[in-house]
């Protein structure tokens, strides 16, 4: 299993925990992002940075992403790939989308995105925080127990 992260909108606590998880596990990460995102020194941790665009990163990690790889993203139409491409994708704030529950997701997501765009006020999410980050560590630690993690080539 590798871990791609689509990191333009990823929260830095939450890029701590998968490089920690990295190192102590020896699992692959890699941040796709259309900005420089900062790495530590580590053969397991890259990142891909990819032109601006709409979808470019998601595209990308779809490209390259393998069946029971691990995706980290808020953005539910690339959850849905994802699961349907045989992969993981597990949200920032601890929720693991599944094939029982993405559609639900993307069917909320649609009808928000129609209030917003008939001009109604629907907020924001509120502010990541301290049991989000506590939430997503539980969750990382739960799927990574149950998959044995592919060792990757350091090359």
């Amino acid at each position: 299993m590798e871990i791609w992260v689509d990191a333009d909108a990823c929260p830095n606590a939450v890029k701590e925990i998968l490089f920690r998880a990295s190192e102590r596990l020896g699992v692959r990460i890699t941040l796709v992002a259309n900005a420089p995102v900062s790495t530590p020194p580590s053969p397991l941790v890259r990142s891909v940075r990819v032109s601006a665009g709409f979808d470019v990163a998601d595209n990308e990690i779809l490209k390259r992403l393998a069946p029971g790889d691990l995706v980290i993203t808020a953005d539910i139409p690339l959850a849905a790939e994802v699961i349907e491409g045989g992969g993981q994708a597990l949200n920032p704030r601890g929720e693991l989308y599944t094939k029982d529950n993405i559609r639900e997701r993307l069917t909320m997501r649609d009808f928000m995105d129609t209030l917003r765009g008939s001009g109604i006020n629907t907020g924001g999410p509120p502010a990541f925080g301290s049991r989000d980050r506590q939430a997503f560590a539980n969750a990382l630690d739960t799927i990574l127990a149950r998959t044995k993690p592919r060792r990757p080539r350091t090359s």
